[in-house]
């Protein structure tokens, strides 16, 4: 299957329903925060470290320069899956944790995840680099939380991961650009994300989009997350002063930066 074709069935929802072997490798395309739990994430993230990638003109192998910011990006995108794939297939696995009438939705979620997870390891795999391996996840955060007796919990922290996977793939958009292939899947899988978490939002009765820095009945561990989001200022123009803050705030999401969103992942990485 070539790449085009490919990128056809991923932009199918329904490729993702189905079993992610089904995916081939690409094989003709060229990256609550404690910074101490930072260390613990087992990747070179070296380039994603400050807010998006800037071209360096002043070296002589821009050309690796863009291939690392690429494949960094990609690596992160893979530790974040990683932690929504088994999240959700622990949850599926939690007994009566779910209730029936809900257990559809996680189950196709996890389908999607699933999915993300494979592209990814087969696209590092096709651009020569080794991909990362999976951590090792605590999703009880030392102890901080129940989500796999606590229903509640679970929604909350599903709300939490998939908000921040939303805003983190907008954050490697500069990162990703030098491959237009890979730019392209990278889009189609944060759509995917944004539907996923608009879905979750509205179980737990929120809005499916976030105004100012409110992420919606949330814990104050989860504010990382939603930090930022209560900026009016885009390009100039103050959004608050012609649709008021809140509106204004919602009408725009925010990014996070490589660092934010890895140090978010790093709480639940034992």
């Amino acid at each position: 299957m070539n790449i085009l074709k490919l990128l056809d069935k991923l932009s199918d929802d329904k490729f993702f329903t189905t079993e992610a072997t089904r995916l081939e490798t690409l094989t003709s395309i060229s990256t609550f925060g404690k910074k101490a739990a930072v260390a613990s994430v087992p990747l070179g993230l070296g380039a994603l470290m400050s807010t998006p990638a800037k071209a360096e003109t002043t070296t002589s192998s821009n050309a690796t320069f863009f291939k690392s910011a690429l494949t960094d990006a990609l690596q992160l995108a893979l530790v974040l899956e990683y932690l929504e794939n088994e999240y959700y297939a622990m949850g599926l696995a939690a007994g009566t944790l779910i209730p029936n009438s809900d257990r559809p939705v996680f189950m196709q979620i996890s389908k999607h995840e699933s999915a993300h997870v494979t592209f990814l390891k087969n696209t590092l795999t096709s651009l020569g680099v080794t991909p990362g391996p999976k951590p090792n996840f605590d999703f009880t955060a030392g102890g901080n939380f129940t989500p796999f007796t606590d229903y509640n919990q679970f929604l909350t922290l599903a709300q939490a991961f998939e908000d921040t996977g939303v805003r983190a793939y907008k954050g490697q958009a500069g990162n990703v650009m030098s491959n237009k292939v890979v730019l392209q899947a990278a889009l189609q899988i944060h759509s995917v994300e944004a539907r996923h978490a608009s879905q979750v939002r509205r179980m737990r009765a929120n809005k499916g989009w976030i105004e100012l820095a409110n992420g919606g009945n949330m814990p104050p561990a989860t504010n990382p997350v939603y930090a930022g989001e209560d900026n009016t200022n885009q390009a100039g123009f103050n959004t608050a002063n012609a649709f008021g803050a809140a509106a204004g705030s919602a009408a725009y999401d925010e990014i996070l930066s490589g660092s934010d969103a890895q140090a978010i992942a790093s709480l639940f990485i034992a």
